[in-house]
């Protein structure tokens, strides 16, 4: 090797070795300061921030505006690239960060325009909230300002951060709208599509309101409704020519699970208190562990928003609160009417122009692109929709001024259960099912989030407001549904139906979920007399398959009936199933792919209609509901409802099987080696891992085999599942447990990135509240 290349070689490696170290020593200086005391401006008085050995603070200040100054701080250190995302985001503003690749999905958010909203309910509010949430934007800004270099993602987007303004933690509330509401009205819209081309007997059918799973905590669950006779619809002339499932089946709900069970039914006389919320997976972890506390006054426990300066869901020492999303009924498709003269739509008042608003979306790297974006009096209308009965707008409670609030603050200081509900019926906020005990050991559930009152109009299907509002006003914080101190002691919710007649009238149905997981709970429930902490961990990490085993059964059947030789190791791994959605277990992966197999063809050859009328890439709506149908079908096997080219149920249920023997002939190995873990893989992600070369991988969470899986109570996919599991009882959160995946820092470097996370993974449980000191910080003002 000649000595030019050796000098090359060597300048090259000093290269490396510089940016490296350039790189490591930038990313040191970005680490928040946790020691110490620093001056700042916009407090009162000190405020103490210990940070246990996990880097859970617990914040100590002398009044409800210096804590949320001090949790800002926390949060701007920590979490602040986080709360950029979040805010940008909702307003649809990451195309500005990114670049054109965010575009869409800035389209998509600004079609709300959630930055005006958010800036007209700010200015709305009270006096005392304006200054909470400039106490807190302060406090965040302070804390960015106090790291020595700005956090690494803004050197990788090569950009610099944008101060936090108060009205930015409305668009944080505002992104979780989105994440926990049918922001377009798709839900109806769908459905509408079907309904237009279906029997009025098989569209109630396949659309039905509750299925032999539910479990309700008013009312009974629902049976089956019978199958529509071959008059009403035959499929022996629709070909069985659905794509294969793949092991695809409906996108797992945005949920979550929480209960509580009455002191009777514990060993101090205090509630229990259970909350699992069920989010995407990212890095970090959507929510922040804190403790709050102004002595004497306030003592605050859970989880907060970074973005926001609430304990969200926790405990106050006298209530303990959690919340599961209810799927109610918030949105509505508003099919219009067009007015006499171009560029009007009619209303009950007559003709009115639309509003037009013209957005400017700022794009990196680009010219900024102009977003036009039409309004109603019930909100935006869908230009990328083409319904065949006209345009559709979108009535939604988050466009709405009473849509947002900041009630919640108030909960902080509830002293028991029928003080949380009565404040939780006024808080705006996406509508929650709000689950309380306190430590007196009673227990209560309602809505918390704000209602419309809705008239007589079918509010599953688009329909037209033209001659009357189909919302008018909002339901009184006295007609909310309520249930408080059950004769059992027991309240659960899961995301499912939770009322029945008027209560559901009220509450509507927004595509809420199985009933399987509410039931399996409710039932975890019954099956003791008394319960710990821990006993409610077991229930939330409960991954029996008990939704499948009717499904492996009715496998087992068919295969056994077949005797065929070719399916006999697919056979001896069903037999041979573990009973839950185990990383280990092979049967369990094979009776799910099997289930949705047969679902995907049974719905497809049902809604033969609505392809023929619309094409094959129109997207229709599986009802959450459907298992009541589809098990009526594949267990009484209507002849009527086979497809074309079949003599039997029998041969259609071995097409399915042989479609997924042929799927996963496709993976290298044998069938013995399509183990539930190797789908169900941890993939929790940093969102700028995949964009660093080499190191970007580093930034990620491992990829661990997980348990769990829907319909049970350990809802749990690769990127989705327990954003925290709970269990406390108020007055002794000493005695509680808690645990989140990820870390409480955002910051790769950090002791706190992944602190924790193992005891998700395997169950674990944490301490509720902080741990002893490990880090104390001291904010001092200026004044002082």
């Amino acid at each position: 090797m000649n000595k030019t290349l050796l000098r090359a070689i060597g300048v090259i490696a000093a290269l490396v070795l510089v940016v490296t170290l350039f790189a490591w020593f930038v990313l040191r200086a970005s680490l928040p300061r946790l020691d110490g005391e620093i001056v700042v401006a916009g407090i009162d008085a000190p405020v103490r921030i210990a940070r246990d050995s996990d880097g859970i603070p617990a914040i100590t200040a002398a009044n409800r505006r210096d804590l949320a100054f001090a949790t800002g701080f926390a949060h701007g250190q920590d979490r602040y690239f986080q709360m950029d995302l979040i805010r940008r985001q909702a307003a649809g503003e990451l195309s500005e960060l990114v670049g054109a690749a965010a575009l869409t999905a800035d389209k998509r958010y600004r079609f709300h325009r959630f930055r005006a909203r958010a800036q007209a309910v700010y200015d709305a509010s009270t006096e005392a909230e304006r200054k909470l949430m400039e106490a807190y934007a302060d406090g965040v800004n302070a804390g960015l300002a106090s790291l020595d270099a700005r956090p690494f993602e803004y050197f990788v987007l090569r950009a610099e951060p944008r101060e936090w303004l108060p009205i930015d933690s409305l668009l944080a509330v505002y992104a979780m709208y989105v994440e926990l509401n049918d922001s377009g009205a798709n839900n109806e819209i769908r459905r509408g599509l079907a309904r237009r081309v279906l029997p009025a007997e098989v569209y109630a059918w396949m659309y039905p309101q509750g299925t032999p799973w539910d479990a309700p905590i008013m009312g009974m669950p629902r049976a089956s409704a019978p199958i529509p006779s071959a008059d009403v619809l035959s499929l022996r002339g629709v070909d069985d020519i659905a794509p294969p499932a793949n092991e695809q089946g409906r996108y797992p709900l945005r949920g979550s699970n929480n209960w509580a069970v009455a002191g009777a039914l514990t060993g101090s006389g205090r509630a229990l208190v259970s909350n699992d919320m069920h989010l995407g997976h990212a890095i970090p972890n959507i929510w922040y562990q804190a403790r709050l506390e102004i002595p004497g006054e306030l003592d605050l426990a859970g989880v907060t928003l970074p973005g926001t300066p609430f304990i969200i869901s926790g405990s106050n020492t006298h209530v303990a609160w959690g919340y599961t999303n209810s799927y109610g009924d918030w949105t509505d498709a508003v099919l219009l009417k067009p007015g006499a003269t171009e560029g009007t739509y009619r209303t009950p008042e007559g003709d009115r122009e639309f509003d037009v608003f013209v957005e400017t979306i700022n794009v990196k790297g680009a010219d900024p692109v102009e977003y036009t974006i039409r309004e109603t009096v019930w909100g935006p209308v869908r230009d990328d929709v083409e319904y065949p009965d006209g345009e559709i707008a979108v009535s939604w409670i988050a466009h709405k001024p009473e849509g947002v609030n900041l009630g919640l603050v108030r909960v902080e200081s509830a002293a028991s259960v029928a003080e949380a509900l009565d404040i939780a019926n006024t808080i705006s906020m996406p509508p929650q099912n709000f689950v309380t005990g306190d430590a007196d050991g009673n227990i209560g559930w309602t809505i918390a989030g704000r209602i419309p009152r809705k008239t007589d109009f079918d509010p599953m299907l688009p329909a037209d407001w033209s001659e009357e509002h189909g919302w008018q006003g909002w339901i009184e914080p006295g007609e909310y549904p309520r249930v408080v101190n059950p004769e059992s002691g027991r309240i659960w919710t899961a995301n499912a139906r939770v009322a029945d007649d008027e209560a559901l009238r009220i509450v509507g149905d927004g595509g809420y979920d199985l009933g399987a997981r509410a039931r399996q709970i409710r039932d975890g429930l019954f099956a003791k007399d008394s319960f710990t902490a821990r006993d409610m961990l077991s229930i939330q990490y409960d991954d029996r398959a008990l939704f499948l085993t009717p499904w492996r059964d009715l496998l087992l059947a068919v295969l056994d009936e077949a005797a065929d030789p070719d399916l006999e190791e697919y056979r001896d791994l069903v037999a041979d199933w573990i009973p839950r959605a185990s990383p280990d277990s092979v049967g369990y992966r094979l009776v799910r792919a099997f289930r949705l197999e047969v679902e995907r063809r049974v719905f497809h050859a049902l809604m033969a209609p609505a392809w023929e009328a619309y094409g094959d890439d129109v997207r229709l709506r599986l009802s959450n509901q459907f298992e009541g149908p589809l098990w009526s079908v594949v267990t009484e096997r209507p002849m009527h409802l086979l497809p074309k080219g079949y003599d039997s149920w029998q041969a259609f249920f071995l097409a399915a099987v042989r479609q997924n023997t042929e799927y996963f002939a496709g993976f290298d190995g044998t069938l013995a080696n399509r183990s539930w873990g190797e789908y169900n893989t941890a993939s929790i992600r940093h969102p700028l891992s995949g964009s660093i070369p080499l190191l970007g991988a580093y930034l990620d969470m491992p990829a661990d085999p997980l348990s769990g899986d829907l319909d049970m109570p350990k809802a749990q996919g690769p990127t989705f599942g327990a954003s925290q599991r709970y269990a406390v009882y108020p007055g002794d959160e000493t005695n509680s447990i808690m645990h989140m995946p990820t870390g409480q820092s955002g910051h790769p470097l950090s002791d706190f990135y992944a602190r924790g996370h193992e005891d998700w993974v395997r169950g674990q449980p944490s301490p509720f509240l902080p741990g002893n000191p490990r880090h104390t910080l001291t904010l001092t003002p200026e004044s002082l």
